[in-house]
């Protein structure tokens, strides 16, 4: 029986998602709980990476077991397992040919901002930037990028493609706190933190908004902008 899963995590002690020798991964903590309950090994297939310090709210994952188990017991079962600091929302049965990552059709991210005075207690969530932020300034960057480029400037390793699609990026502020929710289809390693980092790198004048332009019409041209730290990026949902 196949299975897809619904996966939120703190990413604050975690090496990311996928399976890394020596290193605390959230695919290696689920597989060993899944091996236990199914007393043969798992393997899960997740519907994408999250980087070091990356969090998630909607995290899916599927995997195959031997034994027939109702899914609410299934669910419970796994979680307790589980360390603290991951968690199975949502559990449901899928076909044999559903496969969490390549059928993935948008994902939808969050990155918070601190702009108010620092706090040590949201160290490990909000990339603190402790100082206002223009809004409008936001917005314009943002447009940018909105519809499909090559992101080749913005993306960390060497790909066979860099082409992607960002349908919206929404930018709220709630008091001394901006969230920047990316939706699209296809995020690659370290794309939304070097957005972000531009972003915040024309708001504070090291940058204007036609590096971000030239930097995805011409590809080629590299340029160093910077990136924004691990700590405030949030998987928030993947939809089928």
């Amino acid at each position: 029986m196949r299975y897809l899963v619904t996966i939120s995590y703190d990413g604050s002690n975690f090496y990311g998602f996928q399976r890394l020798k020596n290193k605390r991964n959230v695919q290696e903590e689920l597989e060993k709980v899944l091996t236990i309950i199914n007393k043969k090994k798992v393997e899960i297939k997740g519907a994408g990476r999250t980087d070091r310090g990356v969090h998630a709210y909607g995290q899916r994952a599927h995997f195959d077991l031997d034994i027939i188990i109702p899914k609410e017991n299934l669910k419970k079962a796994i979680n307790n397992l589980l360390p603290d600091d991951v968690y199975i929302k949502d559990i449901m049965e899928v076909d044999d040919s559903f496969h969490a990552r390549f059928n993935v059709k948008t994902k939808r991210y969050a990155y918070k901002i601190n702009i108010g005075e620092y706090d040590p207690l949201i160290n490990n969530y909000y990339y603190q930037i402790n100082k206002d932020i223009k809004l409008e300034v936001l917005k314009k960057c943002s447009d940018i990028f909105l519809g499909v480029h090559n992101f080749k400037n913005f993306v960390s390793g060497e790909r066979k493609n860099y082409d992607a699609i960002i349908y919206d990026i929404d930018i709220k502020k709630d008091g001394d706190y901006i969230i920047i929710e990316f939706y699209g289809k296809s995020f690659y390693r370290y794309m939304i933190r070097n957005i972000v980092g531009a972003m915040l790198d024309v708001c504070f004048n090291r940058a204007n908004l036609s590096d971000i332009k030239t930097m995805l019409d011409k590809f080629n041209v590299k340029k160093c902008l910077s990136c924004a730290p691990a700590c405030g990026l949030y998987l928030l949902e993947i939809e089928y």
